[in-house]
């Protein structure tokens, strides 16, 4: 996408550029910081930014659906995340090239479970549909309807940020969908702070839907993006932040402590990155709060997440249903203070 109308080319968007009136909207805080944190469970069911949609602050991820997952290990996650009181599935149209949406789709016929879910596809990355332009982003939404067999996705985000599209293009193709009853709201993934602001000024320069949430990398080894000048902007945009790679491929569930767990491990690859120094003594820190809390450190590491401002629903993928059990126990997990304390020094 290229830069808004209005805006020259090349001129800075930093936050502070745009109009003060702009980035005035109330904000909805989703959780606290550690500072002023108190003791006791998260509250459950978030609202998404300034929606109307409001999730159990716990997102299933399907991204291993169709890839590692097969048909029948698929139904068995997505039947045990409804079990548990999930209600909020993520995925795309490029997952397993399509195959994630249709597993999707085809369980919630057989359960007669749509009207009990919020659906989020995201759309950019596929090889039939590349791109954010308003051909490509049209005909990716109605593949994903007819895969998902739903009349309507409930959250739609731009997979990528397409420097190549202006943004009127691809803002005027979303608002399309949405006027037209097939998409309820959207918003974006890796964006900068920066492409946000510009995508709401020419929202509404245009007269657009603007966006409502957004999902970029956030977890304990990965802060310094979103608690900088993306938080900021998230903030006065007032968008629902879901993080991505919560569990940071399974590392802050303690599942890799050594090489060799990383063996034949289809996630081990991205593991791998986080078995270092830093990576040990944050994993510690979760232990000890896990240990002290009699609970499993994928909890403690997805607690720690919906305790940060902004936050509404961590994204998670599992290989196993009863992965979910430690996964789902998160937003009634009550970190206070002392435990939050001690993740925010491991991890700084």
């Amino acid at each position: 996408m290229s830069d808004a109308p209005g805006i020259p080319p090349g001129a800075s968007l930093a936050p502070s550029a745009a109009p003060a009136a702009l980035l005035s909207a109330p904000s909805v805080p989703s959780a606290t910081s550690a500072a002023s944190a108190a003791t006791g469970p998260i509250s459950v069911h978030r609202r998404v930014g300034s929606s109307s949609l409001r999730v159990f602050p716990i997102a299933l991820s399907g991204a291993s659906f169709g890839w590692t997952a097969d048909e029948r290990a698929t139904r068995s996650i997505l039947d045990r995340f409804l079990e548990l009181g999930g209600d909020f599935i993520d995925t795309a149209d490029s997952y397993a090239g399509g195959r994630s949406e249709i597993m999707i789709g085809n369980w919630m016929r057989r359960r007669g479970a749509r009207d009990r879910l919020t659906i989020a596809t995201k759309v950019g990355k596929s090889a039939d549909n590349p791109g954010l332009s308003a051909r490509s982003v049209t005909a990716a939404v109605t593949a994903s309807l007819s895969r998902l067999g739903v009349e309507a996705i409930d959250l739609l985000y731009l997979h990528v940020d397409d420097p190549t599209v202006p943004f009127d293009e691809t803002l005027a193709a979303v608002d399309g969908l949405i006027r037209a009853g097939k998409v309820r709201h959207f918003g974006g993934s890796h964006h900068t702070a920066d492409r946000l602001v510009a995508a709401r000024i020419a929202s509404g320069q245009l007269g657009f839907a603007s966006m409502v949430a957004l999902q970029n990398q956030y977890h304990l080894l990965h802060r310094d993006e979103v608690e900088g000048a993306l938080g900021l902007v998230a903030a006065q945009l007032d968008l629902g932040i879901m993080p991505r790679f919560a569990l940071a491929a399974g590392f802050l569930a303690g599942r890799y402590r050594t090489r060799a767990d990383l063996e034949g491990s289809a996630r081990g690859a991205t593991a791998s990155r986080y078995l270092n120094r830093r990576g040990l003594r944050v994993l510690s820190a979760v232990d000890r709060v896990a240990d002290d809390l009699g609970t499993h450190p994928a909890a403690v590491s997805l607690a720690w997440l919906l305790s940060r401002p902004r936050v509404v629903a961590p994204v998670v993928g599992v290989s196993a249903p009863e992965q979910l059990d430690a996964v789902m126990a998160a937003p009634s997990l009550g970190l206070g203070r002392h435990e939050l304390t001690e993740l925010d020094r491991a991890s700084a």
